[in-house]
């Protein structure tokens, strides 16, 4: 007999993981997530905050809110790591190569993140939330990653 159980497709499944995984961010303005996935594999997770060891920001405040400073500039003076480059930093600790992978993000990468993402191999990144950085998509577009602004797909009440 055939169930009416509606099963959420690839990337819905590894979009809600990296949903979930932005839960752990620490940072005070932009909670991230990424998922990194090969042949519907998860190789790593990330979530933006500071590095391993380090104060957190949530618990130390965030130098570029007192400053004033505008999403999208002066990278420099954040002391988090981008969600998309600890997932990298994750699987390169447990020996997990990115290359033609899928990157899963809860925002679209930024122009740091892209630069990492296309000198990885990578081939694909599945976004939800914008991020300021039309630099970012063409330097994407030049690597020849795929780019994609994910749709959630509404599940009919019968299939929750």
């Amino acid at each position: 007999m055939k169930s009416s159980l509606r099963r959420p497709s690839w990337d819905e499944y590894f979009m809600a993981i990296a949903r979930l995984a932005a839960q752990r961010s620490t940072c005070r303005r932009r909670q991230v997530g990424a998922v990194l996935v090969r042949e519907n594999h998860i190789i790593a997770t990330g979530y933006n905050g500071a590095p391993a060891g380090l104060p957190h920001c949530i618990d130390i405040g965030c130098l570029r809110e007192e400053m004033g400073i505008p999403s999208g500039e002066r990278h420099e003076l954040c002391r988090g790591v981008h969600a998309e480059q600890n997932v990298l930093v994750q699987a390169a600790l447990h020996g997990s190569s990115p290359q033609g992978a899928t990157l899963y993000c809860t925002h679209q990468p930024c122009i740091l993140c892209a630069k990492l993402i296309a000198s990885a191999g990578i081939k694909r990144v599945v976004f939800e939330g914008d991020y300021p950085d039309a630099l970012a998509q063409e330097i994407l577009r030049q690597a020849g990653v795929s780019l994609e602004r994910f749709d959630e797909i509404i599940l009919p009440e019968e299939g929750r």
